[in-house]
């Protein structure tokens, strides 16, 4: 739900201004641009789906009971992390390409269908698309694996892997951001 409060929008207005030119204005700003353009587009309604989604994780919690233990809880969050930061990675890497290919929200699209199929567990996916969705459009790292957490049944080491995955997936998004501003000719041009 943060993804589509925050992120989602904010690629999307990324793209226009890319495309119409206006990304001049942030990135004259005295802050740090890629942070300026992840942050600055709101949909508000979107929060109904963070509540709901809290209220999801509340009645979960409640019927695990004492089989929850601080571990988990912090493997939860460790792990819910991490799905986010994967996410939005992917997601800026693919908004960037913007600054080669001038229509690119085809590819957007086709990553929130992919995205939105990572919203049901893995086990009912055939084993190819289950590789796909973890590997490939690494959406299961914020879906699945956090559920997996929370339910006790997620290997230390996957949670260090999903942890390793997104420290490298932000620092190759921040290399591609760099590279695409360099391409960038914006309205001044």
């Amino acid at each position: 739900s943060i993804i589509g409060l925050v992120i989602q929008p904010s690629m999307q207005r990324l793209m226009e201004d890319v495309r119409e030119g206006t990304l001049d204005l942030s990135l004259i700003k005295p802050a740090d641009a890629q942070f300026l353009v992840s942050v600055r587009q709101f949909q508000l309604w979107k929060g109904v789906d963070l509540l709901i989604g809290l209220g999801l994780l509340m009645v979960a919690l409640r019927d695990l009971g004492s089989q929850m233990g601080p571990a988990a809880a912090a493997a939860f969050v460790t792990a819910l992390a991490a799905g986010g930061v994967i996410v939005y990675s992917f997601w800026m890497m693919l908004s960037t390409l913007t600054f080669w290919v001038v229509r690119a929200e085809n590819i957007l699209v086709i990553f929130e269908s992919v995205y939105q199929a990572g919203r049901w567990p893995l086990s009912i996916y055939p084993s190819w698309l289950r590789y796909g969705l973890t590997f490939v459009v690494p959406v299961a790292f914020a879906t699945s694996i956090p559920v997996e957490a929370l339910s006790g049944r997620l290997s230390s080491a996957s949670l260090a892997g999903a942890v390793v995955l997104a420290a490298s997936l932000l620092w190759l998004c921040r290399r591609f951001w760099l590279r695409g501003l360099k391409h960038y000719s914006g309205a001044s041009a």
